[in-house]
């Protein structure tokens, strides 16, 4: 019974949202007037991933969990988690700025929110010319300094501002200042939350005038003031293996670019496994069965599928996520 399972797409009009989740992901968003996010698998309340294909088409994310959670997750994630997944899988358009904001980290989340924190990774899919986003500090700030740039509007020059290309990648732990800038689209991994606190929004109203909320005070105990010297991901551009893009307790990422035919073998971890194809096409191969996965979707695969092949149709671009 075990197989790759999708879902289908959850959308979300922004307000900051564009066309590019149509124009380059081609899914349909359909009457949303501004589509800034798609959600490819959440077991977040009120916005839990339907299965689209398969034994399961129908299931929900959670009732699944229930009811297989151990041969889905791993044993050990399972009594970890319960029918809690764990990650959350977005696409991100970017047509405006979108708010300097910041997440807490798992201790604060549980004591203000009952919930788990936010730890996030980027994945660079398309940048417009000169398009830039915002992660960390541009140097060492003191808590002191941090709140008299804000209070006098000048936060922005104790912001680190890169300029991104596609296949850029940024590593964003619980408490890291940031911000994405127009024009660019992601793919997102993260933690299960959608915690997030607005510093600024950058004076924006909405049809009716209104501004979104702020979190001045919320955000201050969330930041990490640390700061780095490199806040991008360096890693190797090489073809047809598996290159190691962010490793931490939440999630592991890997990059597997292949070219046409091409095969590698299932990773050797004990629980679930995702892929999101962002470039080209593949298929998920065990025996005889065949699961074709495409750009713009996302397949979870269960634990208990241990042993299969990823085949390239053409040159093909998937990220691979797992918890080890």
């Amino acid at each position: 019974m075990a197989y790759p399972l999708k879902f289908k797409s959850i959308y979300k009009d922004k307000i900051w949202g564009g066309n590019k989740i149509k124009t380059f992901l081609n899914k349909d968003f359909g009457e949303l007037p501004n589509c800034g996010e798609t959600w490819e698998l959440s077991a977040l309340p009120g916005d839990i991933s339907v299965v689209s294909n398969g034994y399961w088409e129908g299931w929900d994310l959670k009732s699944l969990l229930a009811q297989n959670g151990a041969a889905i997750m791993g044993i050990e994630l399972y009594e970890k988690f319960g029918s809690d997944f764990p990650l959350l899988i977005k696409f991100i358009d970017a047509n405006k700025d979108l708010s300097i904001q910041v997440h807490p980290d798992d201790s604060l989340a549980k004591k203000r929110h009952q919930g788990s924190g936010k730890t996030e990774m980027w994945y660079v899919l398309q940048a417009d010319k000169q398009a830039s986003l915002i992660t960390g500090f541009n140097k060492s700030v003191s808590r002191e300094e941090y709140l008299i740039k804000l209070a006098s509007g000048n936060l922005m020059e104790v912001l680190n501002k890169e300029h991104v290309a596609k296949g850029d990648v940024f590593f964003l732990p619980a408490g890291r200042i940031h911000t994405i800038g127009k024009g660019i689209l992601i793919a997102e991994i993260q933690q299960t939350s959608d915690i997030t606190y607005r510093i600024d929004d950058f004076n924006r109203t909405d049809d009716q005038g209104n501004k979104r909320i702020l979190h001045f005070e919320e955000s201050l105990d969330a930041i990490d003031f640390t700061y780095e010297l490199n806040y991008k991901t360096n890693y190797d551009r090489g073809l047809n293996k598996r290159v190691p893009l962010v490793s931490c307790p939440y999630f592991v990422t890997n990059k597997l670019n292949l070219t046409q035919n091409k095969v590698l073998n299932a990773p050797q971890v004990a629980g679930f496994k995702i892929y999101i194809c962002i470039e080209g096409s593949a298929k998920i191969v065990k025996g005889e069965e065949e699961t074709v996965l495409v750009k713009g979707e996302t397949a979870l695969i269960p634990a208990m599928l241990l042993n299969y092949e990823i085949k390239a149709d053409a040159e093909v671009v998937l990220l691979e996520t797992y918890i080890d």
